[in-house]
């Protein structure tokens, strides 16, 4: 069994969660500069084994789409290219930055590192593997 992958993805960068092998616990792994997401991402799927990945999904509260969609769904055709063999995911990813910066803020961290973009992006993409595995338990 391979690793499931989160991706909170964004126009200037993308925040990265992974699972443990059973896929089981999520982490925060990365934050990646967008241009170069897919080198990474080569980059760490030659070294780990990924089954699926889970690509936030940016609805608004009134279920409308995010601009940014048209952005991740030319990256998604970009992905599916490269990688075939891993399944892609789509997560509703409403209220992870909220939520992200909430958990930051209980963390103890001071307020500069709570206002660092990347920690939060991290912290989302985290929460969104985590709710996927949890729906995919129910």
């Amino acid at each position: 069994m391979g690793q499931i992958l989160a991706i909170d993805y964004g126009k200037a960068r993308c925040g990265i969660a992974a699972t443990d092998d059973m896929q089981i616990i999520a982490s925060g792994l990365d934050t990646v500069s967008t241009p170069v997401l897919t080198e990474f991402l080569k980059k760490y799927f030659s070294e780990n084994k990924v089954d699926e990945v889970v690509i936030g999904l940016p609805v608004d509260l009134k279920g409308n789409i995010s601009e940014v969609e048209t952005d991740i769904l030319k990256f998604i055709e970009i992905f599916e290219k490269e990688f075939p063999t891993v399944k892609v995911n789509r997560f509703d990813e409403r209220f992870t930055s909220k939520m992200a910066s909430f958990f930051i803020s209980q963390s103890g961290k001071n307020k500069k590192q709570r206002q660092q973009k990347g920690l939060i992006d991290k912290v989302s993409a985290t929460i969104i593997l985590q709710n996927f595995l949890e729906q995919r338990t129910r």
